[in-house]
């Protein structure tokens, strides 16, 4: 557990720290590609409907959670921001390491603050799929 948590700090540090050349524009066409997938897999979890937000990741997570009901009960227990978030405000993308990463700044079912990065994985036929989710407390970045 204390690697996963670690490697987790070593990639965060790593994204926030990129320079700026990095970072795409928001009006992109990848960016709002982005900001649609994350949008259409909230409203999924909104509707309850796990076949659809579990269609929206790579199979590399569709195999480690293995049906829609294990994901979206890992996302209603470990991501509660994400699972029922207050309010949904998108940051920027960078290029890394691991492919591009979209901001989500959150708020919360309790009402804190949260940063929320999602790393996106093309797939062979073309189309992004949603490759992880690293949560964590934000300082109140959330509009």
């Amino acid at each position: 557990m204390r690697f996963r948590q670690l490697f987790h700090l070593v990639a965060l540090a790593t994204i926030l720290s990129l320079p700026a050349s990095l970072v795409r524009a928001d009006g992109s066409s990848e960016s709002r590609t982005f900001r649609q997938i994350i949008q259409n897999q909230m409203q999924a979890f909104q509707r309850g409907d796990a076949t659809s937000a579990f269609g929206l990741a790579t199979r590399t997570l569709q195999k480690r959670y293995q049906s829609p009901d294990v994901f979206i009960e890992m996302v209603k227990r470990g991501y509660p921001p994400v699972y029922r978030p207050q309010s949904v405000t998108f940051g920027k993308i960078k290029d890394t390491d691991f492919g591009p990463v979209q901001e989500v700044y959150l708020i919360g079912p309790k009402g804190q603050n949260w940063l929320a990065l999602y790393s996106f994985e093309q797939q062979d036929d073309g189309t992004w799929k949603i490759s992880g989710c690293y949560l964590t407390k934000s300082s109140g970045l959330a509009a």
